[in-house]
């Protein structure tokens, strides 16, 4: 469905937190807003009740209270809600497929350990492909987001990271935000066994110009696609989860890449988006790219 964007409601706080993130953000790009909620009966759910048209009922009431709450804060946006009879993880696939963007709910846990990062967030994010944000309650205790800032990760250039970049800078574009385009490097290993590597060592700082000029190079066809977005170019040494979660501590929105895998290749999302998804205190966006 283009034009649109999709919220994946389950009845928690943090599903009404994703709800009001994406109405934010049709609003912004113009483009319509879905709830939906995957349903099927659970005779032993004493969460809610074992009886089916209780629990239909409440599953009704939860896109009742979502579409409510979103049209009370944006009154123009076009939204439409629907309750789905099937399964939750590959109905959330299904629509994640038909949309521009799919927007789900993380679990609030807390500064030190982290974000809990739900089961059938984990699934969808595994095997979507199309870009999937997770978003949290905002925290009472945390740093004011910056509405003008969205911060990506660039470790990757060319065809491969393009999908990345071009929905940072679209992003950017719609809220009139800059971007931080971040990349974090390290010495080469072989630097640090090699015959002379403690010269190595000490000539490692001019690796940093190169870094610099790859990122550079990686962020020009967008800087030339989107000129009304300033960027902010940040290289630094150190471990790439370090230095993102770092750069992004006030950022409105972090967007990072998860690689589609190939037939034979286990889903994973990476150890940078998984500390992303774990750790930043903003929305996360996750872009799949070849």
């Amino acid at each position: 469905m283009p034009g649109t964007i999709t919220v994946g409601l389950d009845g928690t706080d943090h599903s009404l937190a994703a709800a009001d993130w994406a109405a934010a953000e049709a609003s912004r790009r113009g483009t319509a807003l879905r709830l939906v909620h995957a349903w099927v009966w659970q005779p032993l759910d004493a969460a809610v009740a074992s009886d089916s048209d209780v629990q239909r009922q409440w599953a009704a009431d939860v896109l009742r209270e979502a579409e409510g709450r979103v049209t009370a804060a944006f009154p123009g946006l076009a939204v439409t809600t629907e309750l789905l009879p099937a399964e939750t993880v590959p109905t959330l696939l299904a629509e994640a497929a038909g949309a521009d963007l799919l927007v789900l709910g993380s679990r609030g846990h807390g500064a030190v350990g982290g974000y809990l990062l739900g089961s059938v967030a984990l699934k969808v994010l595994r095997q979507a492909v199309r870009p999937v944000v997770l978003v949290r309650p905002p925290r009472r205790d945390g740093p004011a987001p910056a509405a003008d800032e969205v911060v990506v990760g660039v470790q990757e250039a060319g065809e491969t990271g393009g999908p990345v970049l071009e929905f940072a800078f679209a992003a950017a574009a719609a809220r009139d935000a800059r971007v931080r385009a971040v990349r974090a490097w390290s010495v080469p290993r072989a630097f640090v066994w090699s015959p002379g590597s403690l010269y190595l060592a000490d000539e490692a700082g001019s690796l940093e110009p190169l870094e610099r000029r790859r990122l550079t190079e990686a962020l020009r066809p967008w800087r030339e696609k989107y000129p009304q977005v300033e960027v902010v170019e940040h290289v630094e040494i150190g471990g790439a989860a370090d230095v993102l979660l770092s750069n992004g501590s006030g950022a409105s929105l972090m967007v990072v890449g998860r690689r589609i895998p190939g037939p034979h290749d286990l889903r994973r999302i990476g150890s940078v988006t998984h500390a992303a998804l774990h750790h930043a205190l903003c929305p996360v966006a996750v872009v799949p790219h070849p």
